[in-house]
């Protein structure tokens, strides 16, 4: 049987790695023309080159950028039927610690990055009544030490996007948010490889929240969503529970049980690290 996919054009921002990359390359095994778009182009060119696809540089907080990359695809191809606003990272460090251009540079990506991204591509996405695909994260509704920005920017994608479900409904166009958890990508290895406190405080969440998954997992199950036009996916399914009980994960009784799980040394463990580290990003962000 035919996929849903089989023909049509997907277009994925982050495409260069981890989870983008992989949504591209199933796509493209489902029959798809993928457009890919990205901040490294020779991990893109090598990659268009395997599977025959269009790729574009560019920066998702560039609107200049982006829409010259909607505009080669549209060429490219004819227009856009799904999107896959991808494209993230996340900084290291406290608020207290963190100098502000890299807390503001990951909002910046993560969900500037994801509006800017839809603006482009709506107008497209109206014609094909295509659907577009946000990666939000479990991040959207939970909250932990060292990650207040990238919490913040994915919890802004999932409500943009459920915002903007409703507002283009009418349109014909689909709209749904995808929340994984911790994805076995070069942003979570440089989390384990850099900060100690970090690898410590993963083994000490309870379930679901230790859960890890690799890549290709995540990855199928987005193409799935993208097949099935979801609202939501979660990543695992598992997540969902997370999302349901997210009244009682953000309550004062969330936060004692992360206190007392991580320990109380977390935060000042951490900040030593990042001092020591002397960057604001992993190894293979390109923050």
């Amino acid at each position: 049987m035919n996929s849903p996919l089989q023909g049509k054009t997907v277009f994925v921002t982050g495409a260069a790695r981890g989870i983008g990359e992989a949504v591209a390359r199933l796509s493209a095994a489902r029959g798809a023309k993928v457009a890919l778009a990205g901040l490294e182009p020779e991990r893109l060119k090598a990659l268009g080159q395997e599977l025959n696809a269009h790729w574009f540089e560019c920066d998702v907080t560039d609107q200049a950028g982006l829409d010259l990359a909607v505009a080669s695809t549209v060429e490219a191809y004819g227009g856009i039927d799904y999107l896959v606003a991808n494209a993230g990272v996340a900084n290291i460090g406290t608020v207290n610690t963190c100098p502000v251009e890299a807390i503001v540079r990951t909002i910046d990506i993560n969900l500037n990055g994801v509006i800017r991204t839809v603006s482009a591509a709506l107008p497209h996405l109206k014609t094909s009544k295509g659907y577009a695909l946000l990666i939000a994260s479990a991040a959207s509704f939970t909250a932990l030490p060292g990650m207040a920005a990238y919490c913040a920017s994915k919890a802004g994608v999932e409500q943009f996007g459920n915002v903007l479900r409703l507002e283009t409904k009418h349109l014909g166009i689909g709209v749904g948010t995808a929340h994984p958890i911790w994805i076995n990508t070069d942003l979570v290895r440089g989390f384990k490889e850099d900060l100690p406190s970090y690898r410590h405080a993963r083994k000490k969440m309870p379930w679901p929240a230790s859960v890890e998954i690799s890549v290709e997992e995540c990855a199928t199950a987005i193409v799935k969503a993208l097949e099935k036009r979801k609202r939501r996916v979660f990543i695992p399914r598992s997540i969902g529970l997370m999302q349901a009980l997210r009244t009682v994960v953000l309550s004062g009784l969330g936060d004692r049980l992360i206190t007392r799980s991580a320990g109380k040394d977390l935060v000042p463990q951490m900040e030593e690290e990042v001092r020591g580290l002397g960057r604001s990003f992993g190894r293979h962000s390109v923050g």
